[in-house]
């Protein structure tokens, strides 16, 4: 009698082992809420968030993603993030710094992941870019300024003035713009900058800085990245050499770029989502970053709109890109 108490005892205490590791595998497998807020449709932003669904999959990170998009306007960015805080999402994913500030505005306690900021302490998103402090943390499309703007020089070394357009409201522009100010003198260039306040102020100010410089830098501004072929065409029209900051600069007709790729932005940015949602990581222990990886892109098209050819060494380790 005693032996068989015994073996039922063991069989019992099996089958509670089993149904334990069980509920650990469900408690693995639990599906979080995230809320994606992007700032506007266009190509890098749309690839940020690509590659964030995209790499939070290959993580095995279970989700249910509700996605909102505020169409460039800053208010609807806000109500957007007052939403995911009234629904209690597990976690915002805030798309661009508009976007990222109003998640920041509407909630202390949802974790937040930015992408596509390019200074994340200037936007008072994050303490210090090591130690983010409170529940905010992401990744920075921070560009390689300097090896971008060197590439006007080793296409043509007589280029001395470079335009940049920029929206004058977007303070990550802003920012860029006095990186670029900084850093031209020390490569012999000289920026010529035009702001804008508006789409359709686009044309107008290309036709007003094309006539004062030899170059066409297109830096990540939202406004401007949403009419890239306008400035592409404009520039091969007056046979102007582009380069762009990010690579779907490239894929709408910018020449070449040595720069970020958005989609793998994204997947670095689920990869603190996963330590957050998954290993229960706090955001403000998890440093914010910059982009790991880059890659030098040229369009072939634009390249032989402008008589060039890739022979020439720069285009000798890049890659062709379609529009």
């Amino acid at each position: 009698m005693k032996k068989r108490i015994l073996q039922v005892l063991s069989i019992v205490m099996v089958i509670m082992m089993f149904l334990a590791g069980c509920s650990d595998k469900n408690e693995v497998a639990q599906t979080f809420d995230v809320g994606i807020s992007q700032l506007a449709d266009h190509p890098a932003l749309d690839a940020a968030r690509q590659g964030f669904e995209d790499g939070l999959k290959e993580l095995g990170v279970n989700v249910n993603i509700v996605y909102q998009n505020a169409q460039g306007d800053i208010p609807t960015s806000l109500s957007i993030a007052e939403k995911f805080v009234k629904d209690k999402v597990d976690l915002i994913y805030a798309i661009a710094t508009p976007a990222a500030q109003a998640a920041k505005q509407a909630t202390n306690d949802i974790p937040i992941i930015f992408s596509a900021v390019t200074d994340p302490v200037e936007a008072e998103l994050v303490e210090t870019m090591e130690n983010p402090g409170g529940n905010v943390t992401g990744t920075s499309d921070l560009t390689p300024m300097d090896r971008q703007l060197k590439i006007f020089k080793d296409l043509d070394n007589n280029i001395k003035k470079v335009g940049i357009v920029f929206n004058t409201s977007e303070p990550n522009s802003q920012v860029q713009v006095e990186m670029a100010k900084n850093i031209a003198p020390t490569l012999g260039l000289e920026i010529v900058e035009v702001g804008i306040s508006n789409i359709n102020d686009i044309p107008q100010a290309l036709d007003s800085i094309i006539k004062k410089v030899d170059g066409i830098y297109t830096i990540t501004d939202n406004m401007v990245a949403s009419a890239i072929s306008i400035v592409a065409e404009k520039a091969i029209a007056n046979n102007m050499i582009t380069v762009g900051a990010e690579d779907s600069h490239v894929k709408g007709g910018i020449l070449i770029t040595d720069g970020i790729s958005y989609y793998e932005l994204g997947k670095q940015s689920a990869g603190m989502a996963k330590a957050i949602l998954a290993d229960g990581k706090n955001p403000a222990s998890i440093p914010s970053a910059t982009s790991e990886n880059t890659e030098k892109a040229f369009n072939e098209e634009t390249l032989i709109a402008l008589g060039l050819n890739t022979d020439i060494p720069t285009f000798k380790d890049a890659v062709k890109v379609e529009e």
